[in-house]
């Protein structure tokens, strides 16, 4: 199924962080092909993409639990892919800035990746906090492994939240390998979740964030990664991530957050070109 867009698409960097961020058991990336498989919930059952990324098209397979989650389906690759971006209208704001006018030019077409579940991204968010992006999927394929759900092509589905809180924290701390603390944080996630907070482009930011800060262990780092890779705030900037402000020559968090001023409101773009010189 060919899936719309105004070109270009910047390829390689895509597929490189979805790569490096590829959920083991629930993911399969093959960047040397285009390809990158996931799972993706949907109301009536767990449905498998695969997509193949190309500078001018992105063509999707959907094996679907059922013939009326297509559509729900399409809307939640196209906001992964962030298929549906004002390319000509962020760069217009961005390459008016002398840091970022060479990263356009050699990335024209980078889109913010986003996340077919919020709370997936949520919780490997917060198996993520303060340890490497190995280590981070490590604990994350121990978790889908532990109480994931089988799906079609031999993945399988990352937890759903009701499933997890009803967990035992030290079950969840034993399975994963974390620490007890992470595990009641992870804990109280999917207690949140379950009960009904939804972490999805649709929410109202500002009261998700309040919600997510009211939670024990999470902080402004995992707020705002979140709001840029889950409840798609094109203007989210996690003032706090340290390789953010590497990238800005070592800037404390305000003055980060003062230098991207001028980005509003596109600063999750020059977030997602910064990283991507830093990264991949």
């Amino acid at each position: 199924m060919p899936l719309p867009l105004s070109p270009p698409f910047a390829v390689a960097p895509v597929l490189a962080a979805m790569a490096a961020h590829a959920l083991p058991g629930a993911e399969r990336s093959a960047p040397g092909a285009a390809r990158h498989s996931r799972t993706v919930p949907t109301a009536c059952g767990t449905a498998v993409v695969t997509v193949c990324l190309g500078a001018d098209r992105v063509d999707a397979e959907l094996d679907l639990p059922h013939p009326a989650a297509e559509g729900a389906v399409v809307r939640l690759v196209r906001r992964w892919l962030d298929l549906d971006a004002e390319l000509g209208e962020i760069a217009g704001v961005l390459a008016a800035d002398p840091l970022l006018r060479p990263l356009l030019e050699r990335n024209p077409g980078l889109r913010v990746l986003g996340h077919v579940d919020g709370f997936e991204a949520a919780a490997v968010t917060v198996l993520g906090q303060q340890v490497s992006l190995a280590a981070a999927r490590t604990f994350a394929g121990r978790l889908v492994a532990a109480f994931g759900a089988p799906a079609g092509q031999g993945l399988l589905a990352f937890p759903r939240p009701a499933t997890l809180a009803a967990a035992d924290p030290e079950d969840l701390r034993a399975a994963v390998g974390i620490t007890g603390a992470r595990a009641r944080t992870l804990g109280a996630l999917a207690a949140a979740c379950a009960d009904g907070l939804r972490l999805t482009p649709d929410e109202d930011a500002t009261a998700v964030r309040h919600r997510l800060l009211a939670l024990p262990g999470i902080g402004a780092w995992t707020a705002d990664y979140l709001a840029l890779r889950a409840l798609g705030d094109r203007d989210a900037f996690p003032a706090t991530d340290l390789v953010l402000r590497r990238a800005l020559g070592g800037l404390a968090s305000a003055a980060a957050t003062g230098r991207a001023e001028a980005w509003r409101p596109f600063r999750a773009y020059a977030v997602t070109h910064l990283w991507t010189r830093a990264a991949y």
